[in-house]
């Protein structure tokens, strides 16, 4: 059993010189990808959409600032369907009329811009600023998040897929995977890049310090891409990653 757990946890760190540690990849190499290992340690305990599936899933995490969506495109680049999960939650969840309504109950006409949209910004400065507020608005829509995933994944079970899961861990969603992968680099870069994205350094540390550390998000993750160099550097991590998981998932 500590074997398990030492391969469900960290099997891997893709990272500064883009090295593998190659045996601890022994269980994969004999046709047990994650999801057959999780199968026969829990059982029906799985999420039913998980034991269906015959191909990979892989689950993408990190830090904000980190990259998640510059590697979900390598991924997706190389034949994996993606899920953006912020994406979905703008394009689908905040639009929906069920939230809006829940919304306009919760907060009143504050959040909304006059055309009736949700206004993103001003959600997200009075939910970051009270965590009841902030879990209550992620108990409404991450249901909605997993219920579009069982769509898009069941409408395609034969692919290979990749989810931008930004509470991958936070939510306790790593069961829904045959690995994660976590995409880590410097603090300094990190507050960097989410300033060039119009995100002031103090909010941009009220908004990391809601998620789990990223240490422990490296830590709990099976994989963790290094992403303080360049494009190039990044892609060819990734293109390690692809060649170390298994083909026959």
């Amino acid at each position: 059993m500590f074997f398990l757990q030492k391969f469900c946890h960290g099997v891997a760190v893709l990272g500064i010189n883009g090295r593998n540690h190659a045996w601890d990849f022994w269980l994969v190499m004999q046709g047990y990808t994650m999801k057959r290992l999780r199968l026969e340690i829990y059982g029906d305990s799985e999420p039913s959409l998980i034991r269906r599936l015959y191909h990979m899933i892989l689950g993408l995490t990190g830090g904000m600032g980190c990259g998640k969506s510059t590697v979900a495109g390598m991924l997706a680049e190389a034949g994996f369907l993606r899920i953006d999960s912020d994406a979905l939650v703008r394009h689908h969840v905040l639009t929906s009329p069920d939230v809006c309504a829940a919304l306009r109950a919760r907060f009143g006409p504050d959040v909304f811009h006059r055309d009736g949209t949700v206004d993103r910004g001003r959600l997200a400065e009075v939910v970051f600023a009270s965590e009841p507020e902030r879990l209550w608005l992620e108990d409404l829509i991450h249901p909605r998040v997993l219920d579009y995933w069982r769509g898009q994944i069941g409408a395609a079970p034969q692919a290979n897929w990749v989810i931008e899961v930004p509470l991958l861990f936070e939510k306790q969603l790593e069961n829904w995977f045959d690995f994660t992968v976590c995409l880590a680099c410097a603090r300094e870069q990190q507050l960097a890049r989410l300033e060039q994205r119009g995100l002031p350094g103090p909010l941009a540390e009220q908004r990391i310090s809601k998620q789990l550390p990223l240490a422990q998000k490296i830590e709990l993750s099976d994989f963790v891409l290094w992403n303080d160099g360049s494009v190039a550097f990044l892609q060819a991590q990734v293109d390690v990653l692809i060649a170390t998981l298994p083909k026959n998932s």
